[in-house]
């Protein structure tokens, strides 16, 4: 099982999740993606998931929880989809993980008298309803009998980037703790870049670029980014989300 929040480390909030999660298997084991998502951004933790939940075995449940309804009238939900189980808040999410696998997603909205903890309040899900009904799917509960089935459909607001022929026009979505800024534009055969008004190199490595400029560079995430050789973009250049930038092809 893998878990990905935005609860950070401070407050203990993800060890009493692992603690109700080892109460129902204490056989289970449990990975931590990130519990560093920016607060409340659901897009972020949306982005960590895409990136890394396809070098995870078929058959691991991602329990995901970075959620600024909690307690509203958003769905708690189980997806499968792909041999991967996705355990969390209706709200996005699991989005872009989705789209990037084949099968069409199957979705169920969690029977929350039926697993979850008895509960004074509505604040906490990811300890009361996300880690119980995840502990359960890890002994073997089908998602089926979790609750009652429904159409998934995608909430998260994704601007794609315009292909403009020869050109892709993109946008910064999110900086990672060097300052690199993750766009929206997928990883492909690009000849150069344009930020700025400035010409940028595409490298195949960080320390291939110039150190002072700005490059670009096929990154973890499968999207392209740009950055500032051993430096922090984000805050030498004064970079902020949205920012565009034009990537040309390599012709064919």
């Amino acid at each position: 099982m893998a878990i990905l929040t935005d609860f950070g480390l401070r407050d203990g909030f993800v060890g009493v999740m692992k603690g109700v999660i080892l109460g129902i298997n204490p056989e289970v084991q449990l990975i931590d993606i990130s519990h560093e998502v920016e607060p409340f951004n659901i897009l972020h933790g949306a982005l960590l998931l895409k990136a890394h939940f396809s070098y995870f075995p078929k058959g691991t449940i991602f329990l995901c929880v970075v959620d600024p309804g909690v307690g509203s009238e958003r769905l708690p939900i189980v997806v499968s989809s792909g041999g991967y189980t996705f355990v969390g808040p209706y709200n996005g999410l699991f989005d872009l993980a989705l789209k990037n696998i084949e099968d069409k997603p199957k979705a169920y909205k969690i029977n929350m008298e039926g697993f979850a903890l008895s509960r004074i309040n509505e604040t906490f899900h990811g300890r009361d309803v996300f880690a119980p009904i995840a502990g359960w799917l890890s002994k073997g509960l089908a998602p089926q009998e979790v609750g009652s089935p429904i159409e998934y459909q995608f909430k998260l607001p994704w601007e794609e980037p315009e292909d403009m022929g020869d050109t892709v026009l993109g946008k910064i979505l999110y900086f990672d703790r060097f300052g690199n800024g993750i766009t929206n534009v997928p990883c492909g055969r690009y000849k150069e870049g344009y930020f700025r008004g400035q010409k940028l190199r595409v490298v195949s490595y960080f320390l291939e670029a110039e150190k002072g400029k700005p490059a670009l560079v096929c990154g973890s995430f499968g999207l392209m980014e740009v950055f500032l050789p051993m430096e922090n973009l984000k805050e030498k250049l004064g970079v902020r989300v949205g920012e565009s930038i034009t990537l040309k092809k390599t012709p064919t």
